[in-house]
């Protein structure tokens, strides 16, 4: 072994001796010091679960509910809400239901709670009714207008703004700002009710834009809008898959 380091760069051999230095380090590290229970995934699971049960029960469960509040039950399971767990807005219930009379569920009326999912964020998908807060019947309790177990809105929507603000503010600054939306959507009234379920239509073909932008176009809203040459321009793709159409701008 020495003829075999002798022969070897000392830089070499200073190397090798850092590395077995740090591998025993590193073996004694992981055999003596850490924990037989972080190295063994199966007895991680068995403390974690001796830990949940050791916890007390709070929650019953929305088919508890049932039992008592048939009606209400019946009415959210083909509501708006009918995912949502009945304790999610009434706080745990496994104590109401041992002993009904001495405590009672929580009733949000806060005009925050109902915010927490139905204030506007991007982030949600279209169609989730989102509302803003400050300006949506201010000061007002949501279930002045909404029965929470069945939530509809008390009137039908006149205007697409209603639910697509940030759509209704994008198309206020662009070029298509004169068009009407129903010029490029046919929307059910059945969607006004479920938006989620009942989509509107939008333009499945390049000839719908083509009315206004193709170089022939004779639609009287076409007079002044971009044209191009439509057997040439952008191949085989529909229009809006290439500009947004709330906002239409060409970047050179």
């Amino acid at each position: 072994m020495k003829k075999f380091l002798s022969k070897m760069p000392d830089a070499l051999v200073r190397l090798l001796i850092v590395f077995i230095g740090l591998a025993v380090i590193g073996a004694f590290v992981v055999i003596v010091l850490i924990p037989k229970d972080l190295k063994d995934v199966k007895l991680q699971w068995a403390e974690s679960t001796k830990t949940e049960q050791a916890k007390p029960v709070k929650y019953a469960g929305f088919h508890a509910c049932a039992d008592c509040h048939e009606k209400l039950y019946e009415k959210k399971k083909t509501g708006y809400h009918k995912d949502l767990s009945c304790e999610t807005c009434h706080g745990p219930a496994k104590a109401h239901t041992e002993d009904p009379e001495k405590v009672k569920p929580v009733i949000p009326k806060e005009r925050t709670f109902c915010p927490l999912c139905h204030a506007y964020n991007p982030s949600r998908p279209r169609g989730f009714p989102q509302i803003n807060p400050v300006a949506h019947n201010p000061l007002k309790a949501c279930s002045t207008c909404h029965n929470p177990h069945d939530p509809k809105p008390p009137t039908t929507p006149k205007e697409c703004s209603a639910c697509h603000g940030e759509i209704a503010r994008t198309k206020a600054v662009s070029h298509h700002v004169q068009l009407e939306c129903t010029t490029c959507h046919q929307a059910p009234q059945q969607h006004k009710i479920s938006p989620r379920s009942v989509k509107p239509t939008k333009p499945q073909t390049r000839e719908f834009c083509g009315k206004c932008h193709g170089k022939n176009a004779k639609d009287r809203l076409a007079k002044n809008a971009p044209k191009v040459d439509m057997a040439n321009h952008g191949e085989k793709y529909v229009c809006w898959q290439c500009h947004y159409p709330h906002s239409p701008e060409v970047e050179e």
